[in-house]
This record gives structure tokens, C-alpha cells and sequence, in this order.
């Protein structure tokens, strides 16, 4: 059975099979810098995992998009501080084009 999180119509914030979890997120609030939007976005990741039945412990994979690359310091800051030291997942960060003042979308796949 799939179980999702729905955001909009077309959309959801994540989903959960056969063991398995994967959720986006971006910053609720996109005003602040990339370490606040950082920050709220893993906390989004957070609580998107707890309502799917899994936990940053158990991510396997992320892929981090950022607005500019050059900011990528300001992200590493946020994640060290909410990653999971004993269980680090596999990271990627990509630079691309993101919507509105959005400075970090963050995707990520974990099990169960």
C-alpha cells in the first residue's frame, strides 16, 4: 500500500512503501538567509519523516537543491547541526534555478 502526504491536488510532501519513505520540502518562510531557510527545511524534513513512519536516522539518501552554490557554506552549517552524526546519509548538493525566493529545496529517501 502507498501512503502519501498530501500538499496540493497535484502534489504531495512524501510518500511511504514497502519500507521505503521519500519527502521534499522547502522553508515555509522564504525571506530569510540560506542557513534559516536551511534550517527550516530540515526541520520540515523532520516532521514529513515522523508522519511517515521514519526518522533522519533512517535517511539513506538527500539531494539538496540551492539557488546559488556559492552559499553552500551557510547550508553545510545547517546540516551539520541537524544531520544525524551516527548515521550520515549520502548527500548531494545541486545548483539549479528554483522558484520564487525559494534558496533551498531538499529531497530526501529513507526506510521505515
Amino acid at each position: 500500500m502507498i501512503k502519501r502526504l498530501p500538499d496540493q491536488p497535484t502534489r504531495c510532501e512524501g510518500v511511504a512503501a514497502n519500507g521505503f519513505v521519500s519527502t521534499v520540502t522547502v522553508a515555509d518562510d522564504n525571506s530569510g538567509s540560506m542557513y534559516q531557510q536551511a534550517k527550516e527545511a530540515l526541520a520540515n524534513i523532520d516532521k514529513n519523516l515522523e508522519k511517515l513512519g521514519s526518522h533522519k536516522s533512517k535517511i539513506l539518501t538527500a539531494v539538496v537543491y540551492v539557488a546559488d552554490i556559492r552559499q553552500k557554506p551557510e547550508l553545510n552549517r545547517a546540516w551539520d547541526e541537524w544531520a544525524d552524526r551516527a548515521n550520515p546519509p549520502m548527500r548531494a548538493c545541486i545548483g539549479v534555478q528554483l522558484e520564487g525566493k525559494d534558496l533551498v529545496e531538499i529531497i530526501v529517501t529513507a526506510t521505515t
